[in-house]
């Protein structure tokens, strides 16, 4: 007997997933079904989607809430699809794309008319993501253009730093004694040994 299941996706912890997991408990799935990650949607190699390959079996059904909760990268949602529909044999329903339910409209038009869509729609996904990611970029290029520092903030050097390092330039300590001094890993003591030289 075929089973129905429910596949959520949000980009980080920090959003909800509750709009989706609503849409999907209207749909009759059960809790247990609904598989949730939260994480981007660049590639599949998500720990929920993939516990929820393992689960899938021919004939079952899978509910999306839209098709850019399966993913953002157009040629691997396409690829999912044609896994999903054509080596699993399994029904994909979009709840927000009347048209992207493969349940109905199996003929060729229909598979067509599909075929269609997915395609768009998969562009459109994959292209909101581009643009996220050039608005982020713009973002930060304009952050650090005013002054805008990203990153922790480095730690002061100790008092005793240029003593240090002139003792471990001349020979005189080891890079491991010098690192131990200043309460430093070896290779952080090195890199700013380095950096404090060139001035």
């Amino acid at each position: 007997m075929n089973q129905s299941y429910g596949y959520v996706r949000v980009s980080s912890k920090d959003q909800h997933e509750v709009r989706q997991i609503k849409a999907l408990q209207e749909m009759n799935i059960p809790d247990p079904h609904i598989f949730i990650d939260k994480q981007s949607g660049k590639d599949f190699q998500r720990q929920a989607y993939q516990q929820l390959m393992g689960k899938l079996r021919k004939d079952d059904i899978l509910y999306i809430k839209s098709i850019d909760r399966l993913g953002r990268n157009y040629n691997e949602i396409q690829e999912q699809w044609r896994i999903l529909t054509k080596e699993k044999g399994i029904d994909i329903v979009v709840l927000d794309m009347p048209i992207l339910d493969t349940r109905r409209g199996k003929d060729l038009i229909g598979t067509f008319l599909s075929d269609v869509v997915l395609q768009i729609l998969s562009f459109v996904a994959e292209n909101e993501r581009n643009m996220i990611r050039q608005r982020q970029a713009e973002g930060i290029a304009l952050a650090k253009a005013k002054g805008k520092k990203f990153g922790r903030p480095e730690k002061a050097l100790p008092e005793h730093f240029a003593d240090i390092v002139q003792q471990w330039e001349k020979g005189d300590i080891t890079g491991v004694q010098a690192a131990r001094e200043c309460h430093m890993p070896l290779s952080t003591f090195r890199y700013k040994a380095k950096k404090w030289l060139q001035k």
